[in-house]
């Protein structure tokens, strides 16, 4: 059987081909441990992040999934390899329809591929959300509140690999610790694989068993 892991191979990608972001760079994930990939703004950082939840097609290059090569990107890529791919952003608010209640937000996955939605409350109680707190929408939360949906969000499919993109940047200390903490949780039992994209050294090197920087080797 291939291996079960998440590989970006040669990856060169961006949004103006004269000027990729990324150049020819490679990064693994493998089940049950964290990469932390680090870099200054304008690295490339989240664009692979992106590529590797099939959200951004590269210019060149292969992303992998179990050693099989991803054809398809976005809605172009079959339903069953993306949902083993979840992906938590920066910016909750940019995330998450205003119209939604935390409640119907963390169950939009769930109710996309069929599956029954009687989880959310599960999936709230993993992230530390109270029953009141799910009847609200995201103007009538805090950041870290809302973060805290997308994460319960981002685990609904119980995904093999979870990909963070500056997950902590508008949350306060305390706020990343709970949220490092039920990914952790989450990793031990399931043993899925973790992409920790930030530019916090301190963050990454508590959280990381593997940090990588854009621009440095490649990590495998």
């Amino acid at each position: 059987m291939p291996p079960a892991v998440l590989t970006a191979d040669a990856i060169t990608a961006g949004y103006d081909r004269r000027h990729p972001v990324l150049t020819d760079f490679s990064l693994t994930v493998h089940p049950g441990r964290t990469v932390g990939l680090a870099g200054p703004s304008g690295s490339g950082k989240s664009t692979l992040a992106r590529v590797l939840a099939l959200l951004h097609r590269p210019f060149a290059g292969v992303v992998r999934l179990d050693g099989v090569p991803v054809t398809g990107y976005r809605h172009r890529a079959p339903r069953a390899t993306r949902t083993r791919i979840g992906v938590l952003f920066q910016q909750p608010r940019l995330s998450v329809d205003p119209r939604l209640t935390l409640r119907a937000a963390i169950a939009e996955p769930l109710r996309a591929n069929g599956r029954p939605v009687d989880a959310v409350e599960e999936l709230a109680d993993l992230v530390m959300l109270t029953p009141e707190l799910l009847l609200r929408r995201p103007h009538e939360v805090s950041d870290g509140q809302l973060q805290r949906a997308c994460l319960a969000r981002a685990l609904a499919l119980r995904p093999d690999y979870l990909l963070c993109d500056e997950m902590t940047t508008m949350l306060d200390a305390s706020t990343t610790a709970a949220l490092v903490g039920v990914i952790r949780d989450y990793q031990r039992r399931t043993g899925a694989g973790v992409l920790a994209v930030s530019h916090d050294a301190v963050l990454l090197d508590r959280w990381a068993d593997d940090v990588v920087t854009v621009g440095s080797p490649a990590a495998g």
